[in-house]
């Protein structure tokens, strides 16, 4: 229900208590019963073994989990399975250890209340938890506390609300126990409504407690944690497409093999032993198909992406984020504490008729200067420190920076008498002694200020201030206002003695105009330069704040976000307008927007699900608690580590330790990277693949050897592990931020990879083919046929080898040339091939021949050999070389 909008003897009548005497303790014990404790429910938690459970839920995990199986129960091969069993369960044990879900963000709202509040109840004022609060308690706040509840304000004395964790506002809003008379009023405009987790940081204030727990705004956050969709990665659904087409294909190669195997046979042999050998060689292809080091290297390749990521401030806290940030195509980012410094910083100061940066050099005399710092409530701790109300903290922080001695100033000008702010009159006074006199000085609202004002001070010299003077201050004002800054007017006077009687009416009267200062939470120096970077990598920066509409456009252009004149209140879409507009008509439009003002924390959930619903992969940033769901609900979300609160950081995947916009872009090139080098791996390690299987499919229809299981076995630990890991260590090539993001419905496969895998692959396998038929005909047993059959078989094995380790070197760059200085610059790389090619090379000695069953070769078989790995190099080199002239014409 709408509490704003209604007086506050109707909301007394409503929730039927009385601001004099509160709820008797009868009525509370019965109303605590029936609405329950005010605290935030968690969602229904996984318990560790059903997330354990869930990692086996992947498609390509059931496929390696059925392959392991028959290799043990049907191939007997069951050092192979227990190798593809222990890949899945490392897989399954480090996705349990990396996710996150909603119970941690939960947790942190959770850790927000306050632990004690103090209540007025049958007219006595008692201190309570915070938990037994019920709808219609009054509630009595000072500066310092946290607001247990949602609440109307029966009484609002100079109140100032911290809520930009909660609404995205800059700086603090000041309250009022006024009835607004709109119908519709945005979140962050309800001046008369305070909000549970919310801080006060100024003046006093009583209110009636209109919602509890889940009812609360907070408590709707907590809500949409708790059903917000759980987000498919692209890493996932390209993980999941691999499976698929493998399965599709083992399935066919196998039935094709044991049909063959079968048809060919003489009929007298079709037998049930033919059926079963038939069965374990289609088994073997099988085997010899999948990656099963797929999963571990992927997961490998990820996790060296995150600790590069952390190396450049970004902690990733769910690893298949780290490919994820590659393929962003949207970056919405709110403003506060992300985009801008979130903190009031003086801009222009406006004195002796002209304007002046905040750079330019002000005396210590100037009276705009003096009233500013006098006119002020900042406490100055040791060692520099400032407490008190940002905008205010912001004028001692720039006479800081124009190397005032403010501690002499406030000593030399000692306040003895003072006229409290209030958000009637908006203004604030303080009388203070200098010598002999007595100086007054007043900051506060411009047009207030004005209606006080009668004289004007200009290079020292005092006169009567005219109609004209007056008009050039409203237009100066209305200047800075547009420009998004926060205006404050500045006036002082000399009295001979203090006031007897320290109203406004009495102070703020016949007052000198000093000047205007104009502040605003201006933006991260290096965001602009990111904005233009996403922007040349094909990435959109969208702006979605809480703030006012005025603002925001004028932060946007700044940035770049909007480039145009900086009067954008025409391309800036409100809260309140986004709520008129049908999902369908928003979802068509959503591009013709990029910044979002006066939002709440529903409208943020919306734009990130239009721009998917666009095909669009959204990431999104923010600091706030009102940021929590729409981090949840985009494909990867991104906390603020120092200003962030732990609620953004739980539904987060991703952490900016130095909450840094242009850490992004940094983690957005990493993450380009890691997908760039999971293809070559998957490249590498499909093209081999599609090798094998074909060197044994051929070898098995034209009725020559076989390769040993324990032969393909071998191979695929020597050449599927380091050498794909290594690939996953290759520098980003150049180039990659220049790119345009790879599309939502891109795959491992796209961008040449599939057609590569193809080819090289049938490559791959008539090179081993021809290396056996030269090994039938060269080397020191052409006399012995059964030992010249070994040798050729000996060759075949060596020979797919080393292929694949010659091949590891191609797969580093897919259409591009490998001769360049940069291809041989991953040091971990040339040590991973160099010791891959002993090991296979090591079941030569005399030893390991029987193991293997091989023979030993002697140089001229050598030489086949290595003929057949560098040819693998020099015929990808000459495809590559047409497919690049083909695509530049």
């Amino acid at each position: 229900m709408k509490f704003y909008d209604k007086s506050i003897p109707e909301v007394e009548k409503e929730l039927h208590t009385s601001t004099a005497t509160g709820l008797s303790k009868q009525e509370a014990e019965q109303r605590l019963a029936k609405d329950g404790l005010n605290e935030l429910a968690a969602g229904k938690k996984k318990s560790l073994v059903a997330r354990f459970l869930d990692q086996f839920k992947d498609f390509m995990i059931i496929v390696l989990i059925v392959a392991a199986l028959l290799s043990g129960f049907v191939a007997n091969e069951w050092t192979d399975a227990a190798i593809i069993l222990i890949v899945v369960l490392l897989n399954a044990v480090l996705g349990v250890f990396q996710e996150s879900r909603s119970e941690a963000a939960i947790d942190a709202l959770k850790e927000m209340s306050t632990p004690n509040a103090h209540v007025r109840r049958d007219g006595v004022i008692l201190e309570i938890s915070s938990t037994e609060i019920v709808p219609g308690d009054v509630v009595l706040l000072e500066a310092g506390d946290i607001v247990p509840a949602d609440l109307r304000w029966t009484v609002a004395e100079s109140l100032k609300i911290e809520e930009s964790a909660l609404t995205g506002e800059s700086v603090p809003v000041e309250k009022s126990n006024e009835t607004l008379p709109e119908d519709d009023v945005a979140l962050g405009d309800r001046v008369n409504m305070g909000y549970a987790n919310t801080s006060v940081t100024y003046g006093r204030g009583e209110g009636i407690v209109t919602e509890t727990g889940m009812n609360t705004e907070v408590g709707k956050i907590a809500t949409m944690l708790n059903n917000a969709d759980e987000t498919t990665t692209p890493l996932q659904k390209n993980l999941n497409q691999l499976g698929k087409t493998l399965t599709i294909m083992i399935l066919a190669i196998c039935v094709i093999v044991f049909v063959v195997g079968v048809l060919k046979a003489d009929p007298a042999q079709r037998n049930s032993k033919l059926m079963i050998d038939m069965f374990l060689v289609a088994v073997s292809l099988a085997v010899a198909a999948i990656p099963e080091g797929l999963p571990a290297i992927v997961t490998i390749i990820l996790a060296l992406g995150t600790q590069t990521m952390a190396k450049h401030k970004a902690i990733v806290r769910k690893l298949p984020a780290v490919e994820t940030l590659g393929a962003t195509d949207i970056i919405c980012s709110d403003k506060t504490g992300t985009l801008t410094q979130n903190q009031m910083t003086v801009e222009k100061v406006f004195y002796n008729a002209s304007l002046h940066n905040n750079s330019e050099e002000i005396s210590a005399t100037n009276p705009a200067l003096l009233s500013m710092v006098l006119a002020n409530d900042t406490q100055i701790q040791d060692g520099g420190a400032l407490l008190g109300d940002p905008t205010e903290t912001a004028l001692i922080q720039y006479a800081f920076h124009q190397n005032i001695k403010v501690e002499n100033l406030l000593n030399e000008y000692k306040r003895v008498q003072e006229v409290p702010f209030d958000s009637i009159r908006k203004l604030m006074s303080t009388v203070n002694k200098f010598g002999d006199k007595y100086y007054v000085a007043v900051k506060g609202a411009p047009d207030e200020l004005l209606k006080r004002v009668t004289k004007i001070d200009k290079d020292g010299q005092v006169s009567p201030i005219t109609e004209a003077q007056k008009q050039n201050i409203l237009d100066t004002n209305k200047d800075l206002a547009e420009g998004a800054l926060r205006v404050l007017g500045l006036a002082y006077k000399y009295v001979a003695e203090p006031y007897a009687d320290p109203t406004s009416e009495n102070v703020e009267s016949d007052l000198i105009f000093a000047g205007l200062v104009g502040m605003i939470d201006p933006e991260r120096p290096e965001a602009k330069a990111a904005v233009a970077e996403a922007k040349k990598a094909g990435i959109r920066t969208v702006m979605i704040t809480g703030d006012h509409q005025i603002t925001a456009a004028a932060i946007a252009s700044r940035l770049g976000i909007l480039e145009e004149s900086p009067d954008q209140s025409h391309a800036v879409l409100t809260g309140a307008e986004l709520d008129k507009l049908s999902d369908d008509y928003f979802i068509e439009h959503v591009k013709d927007y990029s910044v979002y003002a006066r939002v709440s924390p529903e409208n943020k959930v919306r734009i990130v699900k239009a721009w998917q619903a666009n095909d669009k992969i959204v990431a999104m940033t923010g600091d706030g608690v009102n940021d929590a769901p729409s981090l949840k609900q985009a494909d990867i979300g991104i906390g603020m580590g120092i200003t962030g609160t732990e609620v953004s950081k739980g539904a987060s995947d991703m952490v900016l330790a130095d909450d840094n916009f242009a850490t992004i872009v940094e983690a957005v090139k990493q993450g380009r990277k890691v997908f760039s080098n999971i293809q070559k791996a998957i490249l590498y390690l499909m093209s081999c693949n599609v090798g094998e299987v074909l060197t044994v499919f051929m070898m098995t229809m034209l009725g020559w050897d076989i390769l040993e299981p324990v032969q393909l076995l071998w191979i695929n630990l020597v050449t599927d592990t380091f050498p794909a890991i290594a690939l996953g260590l290759e520098p980003a090539e150049k180039g990659l931020m220049k790119r345009k993001p790879r599309g939502k419905n891109s795959n491992f496969f796209s961008g040449g990879v599939a057609s590569s895998i193809i080819y090289q692959g049938i490559l791959e396998g008539i090179l081993v083919l021809g290396a056996y038929q030269f090994g039938l005909h060269v080397g020191p047993h052409v006399d012995n046929p059964t030992m010249q059959h070994a040798d050729a078989l000996t060759m075949a094995f060596l020979t797919l080898g080393l292929i694949q380790l010659f091949h590891a070197i191609n797969s580093k760059y897919i259409h591009q040339s490998i001769f360049r200085k940069e291809t041989l610059k991953n040091k971990w790389f040339n040590w991973a091939i160099l010791g891959a090619a002993i090991v296979m090379a090591a079941v030569e000695l005399p030893f390991l021949n029987k193991l293997f069953d091989v023979n030993e070769l002697d140089g001229m078989q050598w030489l086949v050999v290595i003929v057949a790995g560098f040819l693998m190099i020099f015929i990808v080199e000459i495809i590559k070389f047409f497919q690049r002239k083909l695509a530049n014409k």
